[in-house]
């Protein structure tokens, strides 16, 4: 029966192909808007460590004078080096790793490259474990290697297909300012979007290509490149950052059950109110804590403009979904003839509904086929533009799943009331006429 209806419906689409292009048209061009938006909100809204996010927590703690001080004021977004050596060697979590962000210079060895500057991340040894991170050859360093500033580094894929042709590069030399350091391991696919563990390097900016031990860095007074939020006699000076009173560094714990949140969340307060004790925290004891998905919903990641634009694209197909119901409303009524003739004949409403309806859905099939060329169109444009997060705008799996079932059910939706009006149409009116 569903052949004969589908057929039924190809005919009556081909009698009619003014109408038919334009209820097609009108379903491709709401279809193409909205999954052009709704892919954009898709991808920087997503998940960047499914199945570990939710066990990811970012410390926060209050350790600034009394100046501008408003009850209830959110604490810094990073930590001082003091608080982040601190809640390092607590180790009240499974894992925890101290970081920040700095851009390293780089000597190739090959004649034919330049130096140039790389995107670097200064780290603990627990940031590979912890965050999941895949390696193509061999692995991270350890906390001993931590402990002895060693002058170790993992690299990227993309630097290790530039600097090594792609070849297993653990164990060959790298030179970071001026100093050489062994590579330990290159990274696999890896990639989280958002930028989450430090949103200062921006959202959706480019992801590092070495990263090296914490106390290396420092030892070696790599660059710090990012913020730093300092008070009282702080300068901010990159050679004098571990003693002044400033914020510049990320933290993050790994708590896997409730339990151990709670714990943690405890701690954290304990050790606020220890510090304000001592004099050292001048502001009543605050702190707080965020998995990854409250962190990003706390930072609003997500630009603001795109869920606007995305509700206009919906705005947009429903406009076009009231005109494909009045096309198909008039597309119906025209034939009430047939529809009359049959239904003398035997045929139930409930067979010429369905029919109808059938008839609806080849239209949406067919107008979410031009409406993904359309979404895929519109996808480029935004690749074009300046915006961080322009390159993530590609359309996976999932999403091209979700484009054909939108248009079908939207477009059956759509049909409902002019399938209804037709099928209640009188025979014997028609047969009359």
């Amino acid at each position: 029966m569903f052949g004969y209806y589908l057929d039924l419906a190809v005919r009556s689409l081909r009698r009619s192909k003014v109408l038919t292009a334009l209820m097609v048209l009108a379903v491709a061009l709401g279809i193409g808007a909205c999954m052009t938006t709704l892919t954009v909100l898709h991808v920087l809204s997503g998940d960047p460590l499914p199945g570990r996010s939710g066990s990811l927590y970012f410390p926060q703690l209050d350790p600034r004078d009394t100046v501008g001080y408003v009850p209830g004021i959110e604490p810094p977004e990073q930590l001082t080096w003091i608080d982040g050596m601190n809640l390092l060697r607590a180790k009240r979590a499974t894992h925890q790793a101290l970081m920040t962000g700095g851009m390293v210079p780089l000597q190739p060895a090959q004649t034919n490259l330049d130096p140039f500057h790389a995107n670097g991340r200064y780290t603990t040894a627990d940031f590979f474990p912890m965050f999941g991170v895949p390696f193509h050859y061999g692995s991270g360093w350890s906390s001993a290697e931590d402990d002895s500033k060693a002058r170790v580094v993992v690299i990227s894929t993309a630097l290790n297909d530039k600097l090594f042709g792609g070849q297993n590069s653990v164990g060959k030399t790298l030179r970071l300012q001026e100093a050489d350091f062994r590579v330990i391991g290159v990274l696999g696919d890896w990639r989280p979007d958002p930028h989450f563990y430090d949103l200062n390097m921006g959202a959706y900016a480019d992801y590092e290509e070495v990263y090296l031990p914490l106390s290396t860095s420092r030892d070696l007074h790599m660059e710090h490149d990012g913020s730093v939020d300092c008070w009282g006699d702080g300068g901010g000076e990159q050679a004098k950052l571990e003693q002044s009173t400033c914020t510049w560094m990320q933290f993050w714990v790994q708590l896997d059950t409730p339990a151990s949140v709670a714990d943690y969340r405890s701690f954290l307060q304990h050790y606020a109110e220890d510090q304000h004790a001592s004099g050292r925290f001048a502001r009543p004891p605050t702190m707080r804590l965020r998995n990854v998905p409250q962190w990003l919903e706390y930072k609003q990641v997500v630009p603001s403009d795109t869920r606007l634009q995305a509700w206009l694209a919906m705005g947009f197909l429903l406009v076009c979904l009231i005109n494909t119901v009045g096309l198909m409303l008039a597309k119906f009524m025209r034939r009430a003839g047939e529809l009359g003739v049959r239904r003398a004949l035997g045929a139930s409403r409930r067979a010429l509904f369905g029919q109808l309806l059938l008839e609806s859905g080849v239209v949406g099939f067919v107008g979410g086929v031009l409406g993904l060329l359309l979404a895929l169109l519109g996808l480029w444009l935004v690749r074009q533009q300046p915006s961080d997060y322009a390159k993530l705008a590609h359309m996976d799996s999932a999403m091209l799943l979700t484009t054909f079932a939108i248009a079908v059910l939207a477009t059956m939706l759509a049909g409902l009331l002019p399938a209804w009006r037709a099928c209640h149409i009188a025979p014997a009116l028609q047969l009359k006429a």
